[in-house]
């Protein structure tokens, strides 16, 4: 009898979880965009800050999961595959495969974990120099090059394709530390928490905005329904709007030539 109820409550449970799925696949509002599938890289190097890359890695890997294997993802290196340690001292993590910047879907490179600035081993000025001597720029340029690619970059990951002259004159954001190096680097920056310049480069501020970058992804690839589930999942909602160089330019109050008429004394009497 023992054995019967524990079939019983086993088969409860596989209906409980085939029902939704097959009402979800016979229903009349099918979303194609579920029919969609989508590959993520993120990129991992000596000293990569683990929130950069670890929180945009979870939205993926729930988008995959509601979305019944739309998403596919994995974490690469320049090198190859090998385990890569994190700044601050950190736990490493394990590069599956190399970099394939021919590979369509999306590329995303987060920033790096250390002293804000200085000269030493552990900052992070030295841990994004010490990256660029790697092969990840060369890779990095033929991922933007590719028109099947959607490069994603995440607090100091855009600094990384900045010094590489790969942002020139391109709308971009980085941590608000990192912005007068984004400029001098020849990008456009903008304060915003998330900035999209055209279809294939997105960017995100500080550590935690990488949720918002990959939340704003995983809508745009596969529809709100799968982001809002992930949002749920999470118990976050995505922050902050979404910046685009479209629609009417905001008036810039501290250059216009309004803000900077000069009151006219009155004339003497």
């Amino acid at each position: 009898m023992k054995n019967f109820f524990g079939l019983l409550l086993s088969l409860v449970l596989v209906l409980s979880l085939v029902a939704p799925a097959a009402n979800a696949q016979t229903s009349g509002n099918h979303d194609t965009s579920k029919d969609k599938s989508v590959h993520v890289q993120i990129v991992l190097f000596d000293g990569f800050d683990l929130m950069d890359a670890l929180a945009p890695y979870e939205v993926f890997a729930a988008a995959g999961m509601y979305s019944g294997g739309a998403v596919t993802l994995e974490m690469v290196s320049a090198e190859g595959k090998r385990s890569v340690p994190s700044g601050m001292n950190g736990p490493a993590l394990e590069a599956q495969a190399a970099l394939d910047p021919n590979r369509p879907g999306i590329i995303l490179v987060p920033g790096a974990a250390g002293k804000p600035a200085g000269n030493s081993e552990d900052a992070i000025p030295n841990i994004l120099g010490q990256a660029m001597k790697t092969g990840l720029p060369d890779l990095m340029k033929q991922a933007v090059d590719n028109k099947e690619v959607t490069v994603a970059t995440v607090c100091g990951g855009s600094l990384l394709l900045a010094i590489k002259g790969l942002l020139k004159d391109r709308h971009a954001v980085t941590n608000h530390m990192g912005m007068a190096a984004l400029k001098a680097a020849g990008a456009i920056p903008v304060e915003a928490r998330v900035v999209v310049d055209g279809p294939r480069l997105v960017s995100g501020g500080g550590v935690t905005s990488g949720l918002d970058v990959a939340l704003y992804l995983v809508e745009r690839e596969l529809g709100p329904q799968i982001a809002n589930a992930v949002e749920k999942l999470f118990e976050y909602e995505r922050r902050g709007t979404v910046w685009r160089a479209e629609g009417v330019t905001p008036i810039d109050f501290t250059t216009s030539q309004e803000a900077s008429k000069e009151v006219q004394p009155a004339a003497a009497m």
